[in-house]
């Protein structure tokens, strides 16, 4: 399309000569009229030139009118000259055929160097030139090379300004009544394409044959295995209308033909079951809508959905046999994939399996890139369950397609009633909970997540947290949603199953600062906190019990508060600061 708008650009008015009439309105210029060109304007005429300029612009049929009208008349704006004109056809600068010679390879290089942005040009006798760029929504439609033989006032610049807006501001109208042309001719190409096609085919056999070609382009794209776009060209090419393919949740997989959406419809997942299910009950396809629906469900198994979209019910016997056999085409397509994905969510499962259970690092490495993951970053262990969901295949690949869609890369598995994900970034607050509440069309579910690990190694032990993090959203208040066990505090060391690791780790966090300081500086500020904690925070027995000053008693729960960043005001701060004080004094031994 771009080549033949390129073969006839100028054709119809490159030749012609002269300008608006004064006091004009404009109008569409046509080969039969031709306008005296006036005389220099003055800056009394320039308001009115403008004006009739303007209008013409606006009326001129296509954009090579457009860039002649403004080259001739761009003396309206002041000094000027129009040097050089350009257009942009298929991402091409195609000069104007009014452009001058005796500097035009060097106007022309200067042009292309610009690369879309305005900018000087030098002329030989011109003391100012530019190159102004005329630029709608749809981007750069062209160029006005303007030169003068003086520099041009605020007020001419102005002008000109105001010129190749306008100019530019046509030239888009132009090109939207020129693309309106062409969708309008290559819609009644495609009708056209339609038509004669069930013509030929009615005419030459009758039923029996319709049928049989139809079967012969299905077999020609299944064995091609083009896949489903392949299979969407094929009937939007038989039916002339939009052809699409679903997947069983509703999400888009392939679309041929105009109007596509854009975004593509977010689905409702109670609505597409009530679809699906309604679609399911009739035999054959189904319209819903402004679609004409049929399912691929090889075996009963409803993998997809198979479409076309026909807003004005122009559907026959015709287009339904030819969606049945596409449908029947697709069907092996999606077996496969499906086939495969099992097979890949297989291998996942089983490093996953073998990762919670402990596995050497060597093998877990080379089974991770095996399967196409990158084990060797920090990754999180996220437990998942909904209680309304078995944690079945079916459910893996739920989660599985909500991780996904916000951004997580994971492996995966499922035990009885939760499935495991191995991700390589730690998850979202609230964006897999959000992905899957939509999925599941229920918000009753809850999201464990471990600590940090950064070695296969840790992974069985991450896996614990990250239960442990779930069990304490599941007994809370607020049981449904995400939990960190990095974020559980005093949490993460009540109840069973916790060891001496846990009891270190959780003092490192609230009191490694001021055990390193006082390591350093052979002070006892720890020992100073568990004090003040054991008289219940009473200065004076603190004090006494330390032999020493109730103001440094006072300075030193300062530098605590400064060292450690923790507020001994603030009640959470405080409740876990008293129990890592106990279990450093009574667990773990203290000082030594």
């Amino acid at each position: 399309m771009a080549d033949g708008r390129t073969h006839s650009l100028y054709h119809r008015r490159s030749d012609w000569e002269g300008s608006l009439p004064r006091g004009s309105a404009g109008g569409r210029p046509t080969a039969a009229r031709r306008y005296p060109r006036p005389p220099a304007p003055t800056p009394a005429d320039h308001p009115r030139d403008l004006m009739a300029l303007s209008c013409a612009l606006f009326d001129a049929p296509d954009e090579d009118e457009v860039l002649r009208l403004a080259m001739d008349h761009i003396a309206a704006a002041g000094p000027y000259r129009a040097e050089a004109g350009y257009l942009k056809v298929g991402g091409d600068l195609v000069p104007s055929p009014r452009n001058g010679q005796t500097h035009a390879s060097a106007v022309d290089r200067r042009v292309q160097d610009l690369a879309g942005r305005d900018g000087p040009v030098t002329v030989p006798g011109r003391r100012w030139g530019r190159a102004l760029g005329l630029r709608g929504l749809e981007g750069l439609h062209g160029y006005l090379v303007v030169t003068s033989r003086s520099r041009p006032s605020e007020a001419d610049r102005s002008l000109l300004a105001t010129i190749v807006r306008h100019t530019a501001a046509a030239m888009s109208l132009a090109f939207a009544h020129h693309r309106q042309r062409e969708d309008a001719l290559e819609l009644h190409r495609l009708r056209d394409e339609r038509t004669a096609l069930q013509r030929q085919l009615i005419s030459v056999v009758a039923e029996l044959g319709y049928q049989r070609a139809i079967h012969s382009l299905m077999a020609d794209v299944a064995a091609s295995s083009g896949g489903e776009e392949a299979i969407t060209r094929a009937l939007h090419r038989l039916t002339g209308l939009p052809a699409l393919v679903e997947d069983r949740f509703g999400r888009l997989r392939s679309w041929t033909g105009p109007s596509r959406p854009e975004p593509y419809p977010e689905p409702d997942p109670v609505r597409q079951d009530e679809m699906l299910h309604a679609v399911a009950r009739e035999a054959g396809p189904v319209r819903v809508k402004d679609r004409l629906i049929a399912l691929v469900r090889p075996h009963g198994e409803i993998l997809g959905v198979l479409a076309v979209v026909d807003a004005r019910d122009e559907t026959d016997e015709h287009t339904v046999l030819a969606l049945e056999h596409a449908a029947a085409s697709l069907a092996p397509e999606l077996t496969h994939m499906r086939d495969l994905a099992e097979v890949e969510l297989r291998l996942h499962r089983e490093l996953v399996d073998d990762l919670l259970a402990g596995t050497d690092e060597a093998s877990a490495y080379a089974r991770s890139e095996a399967v196409g993951h990158d084990l060797h970053r920090s990754h999180y262990i996220v437990v998942v369950q909904w209680p309304n969901r078995t944690a079945d295949d079916s459910f893996a690949q739920t989660v599985k397609r909500a991780a996904s869609a916000v951004g997580m890369r994971s492996l995966l598995t499922r035990r009885s009633d939760h499935v495991v994900l191995v991700a390589d970034d730690r998850p979202d607050a609230r964006a897999l909970y959000e992905a899957l509440a939509q999925e599941t069309g229920t918000r009753s579910g809850t999201i464990g997540v471990s600590a940090p690990c950064d070695s296969p190694d840790d992974i069985p032990h991450r896996y614990q947290e990250a239960q442990r993090a779930m069990e304490v959203r599941r007994h809370s208040r607020e049981r449904y949603g995400t939990t960190f066990f990095d974020e559980l505090g005093l949490y993460r060391i009540l109840g069973p199953g916790n060891d001496h690791r846990e009891l270190e780790t959780f003092v490192q966090e609230w009191l490694g600062q001021l055990i390193d300081y006082d390591s350093r500086h052979h002070t006892a500020m720890v020992e100073t906190l568990s004090r003040y904690f054991g008289c219940g925070g009473n200065y004076d027995e603190t004090a006494e019990s330390l032999a020493v000053h109730r103001s440094t008693l006072r300075y030193r729960l300062q530098r605590i508060r400064d060292i450690s960043g923790n507020d001994l005001a603030n009640v959470e701060d405080r409740l876990n600061l008293q129990v890592a004080t106990r279990v450093w004094k009574i667990v773990l031994g203290g000082p030594g």
